[in-house]
C-alpha cells in the first residue's frame, strides 16, 4: 500500500486517461513525489485504512495538501467526467500503473441512504472524511473498525478507479472488508445510481468473489486485471549494462553467451540463468521462479514487460542505464564519456550472486563417512550434508502439526570428495581452466563443463560405497521410488541460494539408476548455470563440495512453494505468498508457465490471487521411473481458501523453527495432508 501521509506532488495531478503513457520518462516525473511500493503493482490494490493507521510518516515526509477551494468536500454523485476528476487522486501518473481514484463513504443510517464521493487528495482516508466533516466526529478505531468488519455497520467505505489497461470503471473495497452479500447489493445500488458511466465491481478477495457470485452482480477479479498489467516489477533496483536481446531462435546458445555485465531481454523465462546485470522478461512469471529467485539473490533488477524486445530493440547492444521501480521502469542510454568512466567488468560484477561477505562455501567436515537418516539430521549437520538435507532434519525435528517430512538419507560431502579425489578431478578442472578460450567465450566454457559432466558419470564408484547406498535404500526405504537430491556446501546459505542451479533426478526406481543418479547430482556441481553464479560470487571450485539427499518419492496432489512474508514488499511481514501446480511441483519453480499465486495477510485474513493456474496438464510419478505428464480438469482451483489458511500457519511454524528468519518453503499435499520437502532462508538483494 502507499502511504497516503506521504502525498507529494503527484497527489496534485488529476485524473487522465493515459493509457499509452511513456514507460521511459515515468520515473523521472514520479519519484521524488512518493514512495511506491512493488506489491501494489502486482496486487493492483490500493490504500486501506488498516495499513494507515500503522504505518508512520518518514521523516522529511510532505505534508497533506491544502484544501483546494475549486474542490468541494464531496459530491452526492459523480455526473461527469469532470466530478470524478475534480475528485480523484492519482497514483503514478504517467506510467503503466497510473491509477485514478475517488474514495467514496455510504452513509446507511441515513434516510435516504446517502453517498459521499470525497475529495480524495484533501481527505486520503475515509476516516478523516468521516471525522472532519462531522458525520463521526469523535469515532475511535474500534468504531471505524466496525465499518470494515460487521454486517451492521453505518458505513460502506470504498474506492471507485478508471482502470486505464481495461479501459473501464471500477468501485471495490478494502481486502479486509467482511462484504456480505445484503451489502454488496446495497453499494452496487448506490454507486450505479450516482455516477455517470457503467462500472464494475472489482473483488479483492476470494471472499468478495465469492459474495459476487452469490448476488450475481458482474465483477471484474483483481487476478484479471493483473493479467492486463503491461508492466510487473519483480525486482526493484538500478544495474549499467548492455541491452542483449535472447531471441526463442537462439534459445540455450543465448542464454549460455550472455556476461555478468549484460541487461537481458528475454522472450521467455528460462529454467535457468546465468549472472547478468538485470532482466527484462516479455512473459510473466512467479515470485518463486529459478529466475526470480536468482534475480533476488544477485540484487539485480528484474521486471516484467510486455513488448520489452520491441520496445528496448533500439537499445541492443548499447550501453544504458536501467532503474526498475515500482512505477515504472527506465532506460537511459550511457554517453561515451560515462562508458569510458566505467570501472573494469571483475569489479562492475563483484558483488552479483551474494550479499558482501556472506556466499562462503560452508566449511565441510571430511571426516563423517556414515550414511545418515533423516531423523537423525540437524542443522548443524549442514557440515557433513549441506543446508539442504540438514534443514529438512531440522523441519522433522519440529514435529510440525499436521504435516509430514518423506523419509530419506544423505550421502554425506566425504563421499563426494572420495569419488572426486580418485578420479582425478582437480586435474581434470585444472586442464579444463587452461583451454582456450574457457575464461573468455561463456560457449566455449559451457561446451568445456558439459564435457566434464559428460565424464563424471562414466566415472566408476567404489563397489563398497555403492553397494552400502543401496542397502539403505533398501532396508530405510523399502527399495522404492526416491527422489535424488542436490545438497551442497554452496546452497541454501544465508547470503546465497543457489535456487535452481543443481540437478534433481526424480523417481529412481533401480540400484543401479541410484547410482548413476548420485553421479548425475554430483556432476552438477559443474552446471554451467552453478558455474558461472559460483564465479561471480566469489566461490572457487575447490570450495564446492556436493551432499546428496535420497528420499521417499511422494505422487503429489498439488505442490508449491510459499514464502513467509510479502515478496514483494519486505514491510509486509504478516504476508505469507503462496505458488501452487498441481501435482509433481517441479514445473512451479522452473517458472516457464505462470502458476497459481495468492497472498494471505493474517492481519486483514483476506485471501488475495494474483493468478489461477490454467494448465490442462501435470506432472506425476511414472511407474516405470521418472515422470509423466498426465491431462487436469481445467477451470479447478489448485488452491482453496482452506488450504491456503492451513499453509499459512506451516509456514509460520517452520519460521519459528528457524528463529523467526523468513524461509522459502517447497510443500506438497497427498490427499489432505501436508507435505514439507524443503526449508532455506528467503535471499533478497537490493542495488
Amino acid at each position: 500500500m502507499k502511504n497516503d501521509n506521504n502525498t507529494g506532488v503527484l497527489n496534485e495531478v488529476r485524473y487522465r486517461n493515459n493509457s499509452k503513457s511513456c514507460w521511459f520518462a515515468a520515473l523521472a516525473f514520479g519519484v521524488a513525489g512518493f514512495i511506491a511500493n512493488p506489491a501494489d503493482a502486482q496486487l493492483a490494490r490500493k490504500p486501506s485504512y488498516y495499513q494507515q493507521q500503522n504505518k508512520a510518516v518518514p521523516e522529511g515526509a510532505a505534508m497533506p495538501p491544502a484544501a483546494h477551494p475549486a474542490a468541494p468536500a464531496s459530491l452526492p454523485a459523480l455526473r461527469s467526467r469532470d466530478d470524478f476528476d475534480t475528485l480523484a487522486r492519482v497514483y503514478d501518473a504517467g506510467t503503466p500503473m497510473q491509477l485514478a481514484h475517488v474514495l467514496f463513504a455510504v452513509d446507511r443510517r441515513a434516510k435516504p441512504l446517502r453517498t459521499y464521493y470525497i475529495d480524495t487528495p484533501r481527505f486520503q482516508l475515509h476516516v478523516r472524511f468521516v471525522r472532519d466533516i462531522g458525520l463521526a466526529p469523535h469515532a475511535g478505531k474500534r468504531e471505524i473498525d466496525r465499518n470494515y468488519l460487521v454486517p451492521d455497520r453505518r458505513f460502506l467505505f470504498g474506492t471507485l478507479s478508471w482502470q486505464q489497461n481495461i479501459g473501464s470503471f471500477t468501485y471495490e473495497f478494502w481486502e479486509g472488508d467482511r462484504l456480505t452479500p445484503a451489502l454488496l447489493r446495497q453499494a452496487d445500488a448506490q454507486v450505479k445510481a450516482s455516477f455517470f458511466a457503467p462500472v464494475k465491481f472489482k473483488t479483492n478477495s476470494t471472499l468478495h468473489e465469492r459474495v459476487a457470485k452469490e448476488t450475481g452482480i458482474d465483477f471484474v477479479s483483481q487476478e484479471a486485471l493483473i493479467r492486463e498489467q503491461p508492466y510487473m516489477p519483480m525486482n526493484l533496483g538500478t544495474a549499467t549494462g548492455r541491452v542483449r536481446i535472447v531471441d526463442e531462435a537462439s534459445g540455450a546458445n543465448g542464454l549460455n553467451a550472455l556476461l555478468p555485465d549484460d541487461i537481458a531481454v528475454l522472450r521467455q523465462v528460462p529454467i535457468s540463468l546465468p549472472p547478468v546485470a538485470g532482466v527484462l522478461t516479455e512473459r510473466p512469471s512467479t515470485a518463486l521462479s529459478h529466475v526470480n529467485l536468482l534475480a533476488k539473490g544477485w540484487g539485480i533488477p528484474n521486471a516484467y514487460v510486455r513488448d520489452a524486445a520491441s520496445v528496448l530493440r533500439e537499445h541492443a547492444g548499447q550501453w544504458v542505464a536501467l532503474k526498475v521501480a515500482a512505477s515504472g521502469y527506465q532506460v537511459r542510454r550511457l554517453t561515451s564519456d560515462e562508458i569510458a568512466a566505467l570501472p573494469p567488468r571483475n569489479v562492475r560484477t563483484a558483488g552479483i550472486g551474494a550479499i558482501p561477505g556472506g556466499a562462503k562455501a560452508a566449511p565441510p567436515d571430511l571426516r563423517e563417512t556414515r550414511l545418515l537418516p533423516l531423523a537423525s539430521l540437524r542443522a548443524r549437520h549442514s557440515a557433513q550434508c549441506g543446508s539442504k538435507a540438514a534443514n529438512l532434519g531440522a523441519v522433522l525435528a519440529a514435529r510440525v502439526p499436521s504435516t509430514t517430512v518423506p523419509d530419506g538419507f544423505c550421502i554425506p560431502f566425504a563421499h563426494y570428495d572420495r569419488f572426486m579425489r580418485a578420479n582425478g578431478l582437480a586435474d581434470r578442472i585444472a586442464r579444463m581452466q587452461r583451454q582456450p578460450g574457457f575464461a573468455s567465450d561463456p560457449q566455449q566454457r559451457q561446451k568445456a563443463l558439459a564435457q566434464l559432466r559428460d565424464e563424471i558419470v562414466q566415472w566408476p564408484v567404489e563397489p563398497a560405497t555403492a553397494a552400502a547406498w543401496r542397502a539403505a535404500w533398501q532396508s530405510q526405504l523399502g527399495g522404492g521410488g526416491v527422489f535424488v537430491r542436490s545438497s551442497s556446501n554452496s546452497e541454501d546459505l544465508p547470503g546465497f541460494s543457489g535456487a535452481g542451479l543443481y540437478t534433481t533426478v526424480p523417481n529412481v526406481k533401480t540400484g543401479d539408476a541410484l547410482e548413476l543418479a548420485v553421479k548425475k547430482v554430483w556432476a552438477s556441481v559443474f552446471n554451467p548455470e552453478a558455474w558461472e553464479a559460483r564465479s561471480a560470487a566469489g566461490f572457487g571450485a575447490e570450495s564446492v563440495l556436493m551432499g546428496v539427499f535420497v528420499q521417499t518419492a511422494i505422487d503429489s496432489t498439488n505442490a508449491g512453494v510459499m514464502i513467509t512474508r510479502d515478496p514483494f514488499d519486505a514491510g509486509h511481514p504478516y504476508v505469507t505468498y503462496i505458488s501452487a501446480k498441481r501435482g509433481i511441483g517441479i514445473r512451479v519453480v522452473e517458472g516457464q508457465r505462470v502458476a497459481e499465486q495468492v497472498m494471505y495477510s493474517s492481519w486483514s485474513k483476506a485471501i488475495q490471487v494474483l493468478s489461477r493456474s490454467a494448465e490442462e496438464t501435470a506432472l506425476q510419478l511414472d511407474k516405470d521411473g521418472g515422470v509423466k505428464e498426465v491431462p487436469v480438469e481445467v477451470g479447478r482451483n489448485v488452491l482453496t481458501d482452506e488450504l491456503v489458511l492451513r499453509l499459512a500457519s506451516v509456514g509460520a511454524a517452520v519460521k519459528r523453527a528457524f528463529g523467526g528468519i523468513d524461509q522459502d518453503i517447497e510443500w506438497a499435499t497427498v490427499g489432505d495432508r501436508i507435505v514439507l520437502l524443503q526449508a532455506r532462508p528467503y535471499v533478497e538483494r537490493r542495488r
